[in-house]
């Protein structure tokens, strides 16, 4: 029987020329950016048992690993700090030495590659000995004492050379707060990235295992981050850290909440950033390893959905992998 009607809509996917004329979305390098996991040593690395092909580097190496990003047209990096345990504490006071791992690694990086952009992370659990964000008083998470050690760490980090610093703790207004302290030391053109609707998930495993918090961890996180069956919630967050002074702000995870990513981009014009979190990155290796999904497939579908649903850019443990690839 003859197609009667008048549009054909396979006829501009019929071959790969006409697809790339109409294809709606596009992933750049530049919409990539690339977190690094930093530990103490020299010209040293370790394995991530569940984040297979992802390490953890020394801060030398943290520098050779931002001249490959460079390279590769990465526009930032985010560092996450695996704190030794004699340094972490209850009061996370290791948070704010402007000679921790961190800093350290900032300053490096800096130094050797001003040209890529640092994103440094702000909550205590990389410091505290329970592995809360916060300080914890007879089971509670404290948020107004919480702020005050943030604000010390945001202006430790900005004096080492973080160009956006990225409060991940979920404590009521700590991006108003930050914002006022920076600017207040002379750090007004420092950013903010809010990580505004950060959830409670469960795939967060592998990195609370990579920056050594995992283990430590007494109780949960429930009563700061957010109720994964809450949409609503999420748009008063992003609303309240926009008013406080983000400059962009994130959701968190990825995959399964592009539909916050999506209000998200249809009610404010702001940048938003979606971070692919550890275990959305080990869903796909283990389930690649396994000949469940093509790998590469997997990777670059991932990540046109973040593009797709609105995000301006991504945080994944891939960006390296991706930019070279899309280059080629």
């Amino acid at each position: 029987m003859a197609f009667l009607g008048g549009q054909r809509l396979r006829r501009t996917r019929r071959t790969a020329w006409s697809r790339a004329m109409v294809r709606e979305t596009v992933l750049t390098p530049s919409d990539l950016i690339w977190p690094l996991f930093v530990i103490e040593g020299q010209n040293e690395k370790t394995q991530i048992r569940t984040m297979p092909g992802v390490e953890r580097l020394s801060v030398d190496l943290c520098v050779e690993a931002a001249k490959a990003a460079r390279d590769a047209g990465i526009p930032a990096l985010a560092l996450f700090p695996n704190t030794p345990d004699h340094l972490r504490s209850e009061n996370g006071a290791e948070a704010y030495n402007p000679d921790n791992l961190m800093c350290r690694a900032l300053s490096a990086i800096k130094s050797a590659v001003p040209e890529v952009g640092l994103i440094a992370d702000v909550a205590l659990d990389e410091y505290s000995s329970d592995g809360q964000d916060g300080l914890v008083r007879d089971g509670e998470i404290l948020n107004d004492e919480t702020v005050d050690v943030m604000i010390r760490s945001a202006l430790v980090q900005s004096q080492a050379g973080a160009d956006i610093i990225a409060p991940s703790d979920m404590m009521d207004g700590r991006v108003g707060a930050i914002r006022a302290a920076l600017d207040d030391e002379g750090h007004e053109q420092v950013q903010i990235m809010a990580y505004a609707s950060k959830y409670a998930s469960c795939f967060y495993g592998p990195f609370r295992e990579a920056v050594g918090s995992g283990s430590r961890l007494k109780g949960d996180k429930r009563t700061y981050q957010m109720d994964y069956a809450n949409s609503d919630e999420a748009m008063r967050e992003i609303e309240q850290d926009i008013a406080e002074g983000a400059d962009s702000v994130m959701v968190k995870p990825g995959l399964p909440y592009l539909d916050i990513v999506r209000r998200a981009r249809d009610s404010f014009n702001i940048p938003i950033y979606a971070y692919q979190v550890s275990g959305e990155y080990a869903m796909i290796e283990l389930a690649a390893a396994a000949g469940a999904i093509d790998r590469n497939g997997a990777i670059l579908e991932s990540l046109h959905a973040f593009k797709r649903a609105g995000a301006n850019g991504v945080l994944t443990y891939f960006a390296l992998e991706v930019a070279r690839e899309l280059a080629r």
